[in-house]
């Protein structure tokens, strides 16, 4: 369905107005962080003072930090165990205040295979989209022509299954999709049940199938940038299939897509359209591919997390979307929204005040038995930290494990930059290599070599002496000798990078980094099992950079590494 310019630019603008009060709403509260943040945490403790939990704990009317940091200590997801199974059974007010109702579970994989049930309540909903309606006027006042273009927004399914006491699980993003205004839905041009099928290859091809054919996008999100990156490989080798589809209104049957949701999608895809299928074969013939350009040649903004290890696809990205602007959309999770990038290509972001209170312990002090706490607003700039949050949904001075850097200040508000997930270190012989540095070695490497590499993970191998190993697949580099050079200096540049990593090749207590060639299509069978687990989704997916425990690695070399070449489709 095609709708004019003209009526885009009429359906965002009373919703542009409000949008911009938020704006200036949020940026007038980050001149004095403290007394947001004291607010905050006031006003969420209130919020559920009457649950059981803060009843139990002494927390329903506390004077200040201090206090509050005497009742409850830094705590994980275990420490809510069973406050959050009583959630389950639909008993929410072990946890939540009696007006703060409950809306669904946001299943985070983490960093472990057992899924967390993160609540999600009405206020957290309200929170999560003002966060990205300020990130978006912010996106609009910096790309006017948006107003007049369409969004392709990869999301996930809300409901996936319930639990027993009938709380739905799922995506917040597909919730959010869900309940938008007709005024808004019409801005973007896949509809929310897409998210609703189940297949992460044929969720790919029907999300494509729609915004193909859709020569008026002009914005492109979702979390993760290896999501695009498949979009849009698939795209090009599926491009016969998809011109064949738009010429003749169709959705290919190749792809497992339910009874239901293709009539639901129906409308959407029926109409023929054999001009735009002639436009897009005779781009295909001309180049003998088919991108991103040829289907969407007005396209402004890709949206994406671009720091930690996601930024390890941008220059693959870049070969695809070559005259796009990436943007941040912040640092955020299914336990919340932590940052909101307000500073064009810059992936650092303000701290988000207005929605969570937040803590932060200084990486070199984390995990010790008294480590300083530090406000936001006591944050130095240059210095790495660990993040504690307290949200809506009832989680308090919950450890994320995500390490961030203090970029300087908005106002009196730290500028936060992702780096890594804590648990995201390896450690077998003291090196504690993180992944941020893997990445930036990588990459700096390809860069040297002037190679490009779409996906790569590393991890350790054990032996006498323990080693780390490059996966890549054996068909994106073009030779196996090519491959030992970039081993090699991708060696030597992590000892440049960490001086522990240095010390222990030195002293032979690590041998030289390998590179190991792995199969075509690893790294989608990859993703494939990692969706397909509980509390995977096709917006959550990240691709590790580092594997750093050993039996997670011997579990992938079996699995993956141990497949004969030959065996490449």
């Amino acid at each position: 369905m095609r709708i004019p310019p003209v009526l885009l630019d009429k359906a965002g603008t009373f919703t542009r107005i409000g949008l911009r009060r938020q704006l200036q709403s949020f940026q007038e509260s980050t001149k004095d962080c403290r007394a947001t943040q004291r607010r905050v945490l006031r006003e969420l403790l209130s919020l559920n003072s009457d649950s059981r939990f803060s009843q139990r704990n002494g927390i329903t009317n506390l004077a200040d930090p201090i206090d509050f940091r005497r009742r409850i200590p830094v705590t994980t997801y275990d420490f809510f165990g069973n406050d959050i199974d009583c959630l389950k059974r639909g008993d929410c007010q072990a946890l939540l205040g009696t007006n703060n109702r409950l809306l669904m579970f946001a299943l985070s994989s983490g960093t472990t295979s057992d899924s967390k049930f993160i609540p999600v309540t009405q206020k957290f909903l309200d929170d999560y989209r003002r966060g990205w309606q300020i990130w978006a006027i912010q996106v609009h006042g910096e790309f006017p022509v948006l107003a007049r273009q369409r969004i392709v927004q990869l999301s996930s399914d809300h409901e996936r299954y319930r639990t027993d006491g009938g709380i739905p699980c799922g995506n917040i993003s597909g919730l959010a999709a869900s309940v938008q205004r007709k005024a808004i839905r019409v801005l973007y041009t896949l509809p929310p049940i897409i998210a609703k099928i189940d297949d992460p290859e044929a969720k790919y091809y029907t999300a494509l199938r729609l915004a193909v054919a859709d020569p008026e996008v002009g914005m492109l999100m979702t979390a993760n940038p290896s999501t695009i990156l498949h979009q849009a490989k698939l795209a090009d080798s599926e491009k016969e299939t998809l011109i064949r589809d738009i010429r003749d209104g169709t959705l290919s049957n190749k792809y497992n897509v339910a009874a239901d949701i293709r009539q639901a999608l129906r409308r959407r895809y029926s109409r023929r359209d054999p001009r735009r299928a002639t436009t897009l074969e005779q781009a295909a013939n001309q180049r003998g591919r088919l991108l991103p350009d040829d289907y969407w040649p007005n396209l402004n903004v890709v949206a994406v997390w671009k720091s930690g290890s996601c930024s390890a696809y941008l220059e693959a990205l870049r070969d695809y979307f070559p005259s796009v602007h990436f943007r941040d959309h912040g640092l955020s999770a299914s336990e919340g929204r932590m940052t909101i990038p307000l500073n064009g290509e810059q992936p650092g972001g303000i701290l988000d005040i207005d929605t969570h209170y937040f803590e932060f312990v200084p990486e070199d002090q984390y995990g010790s038995d008294n480590p300083d706490v530090l406000e936001a607003h006591e944050l130095v700039p240059g210095e790495c930290y660990y993040i504690l949050l307290t949200t809506s949904s009832g989680l308090y001075r919950y450890d994320i494990c995500d390490v961030v850097q203090c970029d300087g200040f908005f106002n009196t508000t730290p500028i936060l930059n992702f780096l890594h997930k804590g648990a995201h270190i390896s450690n077998i012989t003291g090196e504690k290599l993180s992944e941020s540095q893997v990445v930036d070695a990588v990459k700096d490497c390809l860069e040297l070599l002037n190679l490009r590499l779409d996906q790569f993970t590393v991890m350790p191998s054990w032996g006498e002496p323990p080693q780390y190993q490059l996966m890549i697949e054996n068909s994106d580099l073009p030779s196996q000798q090519v491959g030992q050079r970039l081993a090699e200096n991708v060696d030597n540049r992590l000892q440049e990078l960490n001086s522990e990593y240095r010390e222990k090749r030195n002293s032979g207590r690590l041998a030289q980094l390998q590179e190991i060639p792995l199969p075509s299509g690893t790294w989608t069978q990859f993703a494939r099992d990692r969706q397909s687990s509980l509390g995977g989704s096709i917006e959550q997916y990240k691709h590790p950079c580092l594997i750093p425990d050993l039996e997670s690695s011997e579990q992938f070399v079996n699995r993956y590494a141990n497949r004969p070449l030959e065996e490449e489709q």
